[in-house]
């Protein structure tokens, strides 16, 4: 049986019947500058121009003059990306190596980030936007493919898609198919999210891609926005130094340590089959929660840390047992590494259940692990055990390197851990944005154990802090919130209702 041609998918826009002579000659040249930048196979080709025509469309139904809508998306933008054949790839770096050996057992690390606006998305001006902005991302522009050895990130030429959100927040993405995305990019309302498949990068060089496609998207709108606090130039040099797998580059430590760990206390209620099951969001005044914390005589991430460990310990029937919280420490802040790939190391905070009495009992333990165990030495340590495990599973063929790095890896699941908290701190945007924009958010995906992960971003002067559920039993969010209102803290929750119904 013959293989049936792909439909033509080129569409006529109303605008295009409506041109007069002068007029469809200046589009005709625009479609042939277009067609200059594209070689990606007939269907993607007319994809694109699509978008380009859609964007018009929206333009022109605005009273944005049709030279205007040229300029706005001047075919010079798509650059050489869709041209140029995809001869690039990337090994993992030493964070990511563990992300796809580990989906073999259920899991896949996805987190999202969150820009909402304040008026709704317009979805044709997103897609031209990413269309834009990927190709200064090269790292991002891949495939998860995997060699002998290890896995590695193939460059990948397609049409990248901004889609409508409509599903559960961080579901695993299909990376097994030619050309898949590693990464979504979705809008709902006036919300623009991104979904990275944590062997990208972190949080913090997912948010350079964030601010800087929201920036573009601003652009595209009319606004004029610079080039700063971690808004990439879409049409600049791609610096090599963003693309360092910064592991390679730290000083090693001779002693190691700091992966294994026992079992963790494990909150009780009953796991659900959808996770997660729900996402709950505490908008919080930043001034407030710092002014508290600093009453306290804490940081921020201590003071919820510290809060977490009594939540927890209300929302278990265990009676012995350490409660243990991972918290990721960006390690860009000890060197000012430019790399948006994964460059973040983590430390446990752990108290005994016995020890968890009041919140002013556990302030200073909690402050002081904090303090030690994210310093620069100690995460120095942990980092040359990435390397040096690394460096031991090197020629082990993949297939029996899976259920190895389970075992090396300390992978107990996650019974190690009773949950996460990750605070991406401050997040600062160019003064010509701040007026379009309301907050930001940020969502961790959930593991197959750990009943909670919690997340906190901070954007002027609201901290949003972030629960992903896998339990429908409402005593960890109930705990925080009681906790929080009681030191004086205004919190208002929004978020999802229960997946599960």
């Amino acid at each position: 049986m013959k293989n049936k041609k792909k439909q033509n998918v080129f569409t006529l826009y109303p605008f295009e019947e409506a041109l007069g002579e002068e007029k469809r000659a200046q589009y005709e040249e625009f479609i042939r500058q277009i067609d200059l930048h594209l070689a990606l196979g007939r269907h993607a080709n007319e994809q694109i121009r699509n978008d380009f025509n859609a964007a018009i469309q929206y333009y022109l139904d605005h009273g944005v003059s049709l030279e205007d809508a040229f300029k706005r998306l001047n075919p010079e933008y798509l650059g050489g990306f869709y041209v140029h054949k995809a001869v690039s790839w990337y090994p993992l770096d030493n964070a990511a190596i563990i992300y796809p050996l580990s989906m073999r057992f259920g899991q896949m690390p996805v987190f999202r980030l969150s820009c909402y606006l304040k008026e709704e998305v317009v979805p044709e001006i997103l897609q031209m936007a990413l269309t834009f902005t990927i190709k200064r991302f090269p790292s991002f522009a891949t495939t998860v493919k995997h060699g002998f050895f290890w896995h590695y990130l193939d460059s990948t030429k397609r049409r990248y898609v901004a889609e409508e959100e409509k599903a559960i927040p961080c579901l695993p993405i299909t990376i097994n198919r030619t050309k898949s995305q590693s990464f979504r990019v979705l809008y709902y309302k006036n919300k623009i999210s991104v979904e990275f498949f944590h062997v990208l990068t972190d949080g913090s060089g997912g948010m350079i891609f964030l601010k800087t496609l929201v920036a573009e998207y601003l652009r595209l709108l009319g606004h004029e926005i610079s080039c700063t606090d971690g808004v990439y130039d879409i049409n600049g040099v791609i610096d090599t130094a963003e693309l360092e797998n910064e592991f390679k580059n730290t000083e090693k430590e001779e002693s190691t340590g700091g992966f294994m760990g026992k079992k963790a206390v494990q909150m009780s209620g009953k796991i659900s089959e959808i996770h997660p099951c729900q996402v709950l969001h505490f908008e919080m005044s930043a001034s407030e929660l710092k002014e508290v914390a600093r009453s306290k005589g804490v940081t921020v991430t201590s003071y919820l840390l510290s809060l977490m460990l009594l939540a927890i310990k209300y929302s278990t029937e265990e009676t012995s047992g350490t409660v243990s919280i991972q918290v990721p420490v960006n390690m860009r802040k000890y060197n000012q590494s430019k790399t948006i790939r994964n460059y973040a190391m983590y430390f446990s905070c752990s108290l005994p259940l016995e020890e968890i009495t009041s919140a002013e009992d556990i302030y200073p333990k909690v402050a002081a692990q904090v303090k030690e165990r994210s310093s620069y030495p100690v995460m120095k340590v942990m980092m040359s055990t990435t390397i040096k495990l690394v460096q031991s599973l090197k020629m082990v063929p993949l297939i029996i390197k899976r259920p190895v790095a389970q075992i090396v890896y300390g992978f107990l699941g996650d019974r190690i851990f009773t949950s996460f908290l990750s605070n991406l701190g401050v997040i600062t945007l160019p003064k010509e944005m701040e007026p379009y924009v309301e907050k930001l958010d940020f969502v961790l995906g959930v593991s197959n154990i750990c009943r909670t992960s919690t997340s906190l971003v901070t954007y002027g002067d609201k901290a949003v802090y972030t629960i992903s559920k896998i339990t429908m039993d409402p005593t960890f969010e109930e705990t925080m919130l009681k906790y929080l209102e009681g030191d004086g803290i205004r919190v208002r929750v929004t978020g999802t209702q229960p997946y599960e119904n």
